[in-house]
């Protein structure tokens, strides 16, 4: 039986990829200054810079910052004015300083889930950004508990899980990446609602899902589906035999 049902908050409750892909496009255009961008390989360049770092800064828009200084200053062979950097530093303020914008029909979904099961708040990045996020979208009122993460894995969902006496069994987990939301959770033999958002960021698309993971895996394509699909996820999860 599912007891408690988690939400993810980046591109879930809120916007958020379209703020990186603008500042992703306002970094090439300074970096195409010095640099041919297709010979240059400049978006690969930035995800692999950022990928190997992710264990030093993490996720969010403070270590994009740092990667694309960095990749600019590789990239360029150091040629990249101060002024330019500066540009960068920037581009990743205005990241960290964008409006809130609710997905359409997210706080209804959200109340009508939290009707029927204790709701819980799971999202990953700076933790000052992040707070910031939660207090500006209006919804932290709908959740028994909050919980912000460096690295959404097997590790953290355990941890959070183990805090509410709850078997993985009895969670379900609601986001866009089948990576960081879905994947670590039915893994661990729980429940997922994917909802793709319009954009993700590459990193993310990466999963392991198996076949045999989809048949706890419900899909839907806007917040409005969402309670429908928790609904028949728990009559899934009672039906099934335990230890399934």
């Amino acid at each position: 039986m599912i007891e408690l049902i988690g939400f993810d908050g980046d591109d879930t409750l809120w916007h958020s990829e379209d703020y990186y892909r603008d500042a992703n496009r306002a970094f090439e255009a300074i970096v195409g200054r010095y640099v041919d961008l297709a010979d240059a390989g400049l978006h690969d360049r930035l995800l692999a810079t950022e990928r190997a770092n992710l264990k030093l800064f993490g996720y969010g828009a403070k270590g994009m910052t740092l990667s694309m200084l960095e990749a600019a200053f590789e990239v360029t062979g150091g040629r990249i004015e101060a002024a330019d950097l500066h540009r960068i530093v920037g581009i990743g303020k205005q990241v960290m300083t964008h409006p809130v914008a609710l997905l359409p029909g997210i706080r209804a979904a959200v109340e009508a889930v939290a009707a029927e099961c204790p709701v819980v708040l799971v999202t990953k990045g700076d933790l000052f950004h992040q707070e910031a996020k939660v207090a500006a979208s209006g919804l932290a009122d709908l959740f028994h508990r909050i919980e912000i993460v460096s690295e959404k894995d097997a590790r953290a969902y355990t941890r959070v899980l183990s805090e509410f006496g709850i078997a993985p069994t009895g969670f379900a987990m609601v986001g866009n990446s089948l990576r960081s939301d879905i994947e670590p959770v039915v893994r661990l033999g729980g429940w997922g609602v994917h909802m793709p958002y319009h954009v993700t960021w590459a990193h993310e698309l990466e999963n392991g899902l198996e076949p045999a993971h989809r048949e706890r895996v419900a899909t839907v394509d806007a917040p409005a589906g969402i309670p429908a699909a928790v609904a028949a996820l728990r009559e899934r999860a009672a039906a099934t035999p335990a230890g399934c």
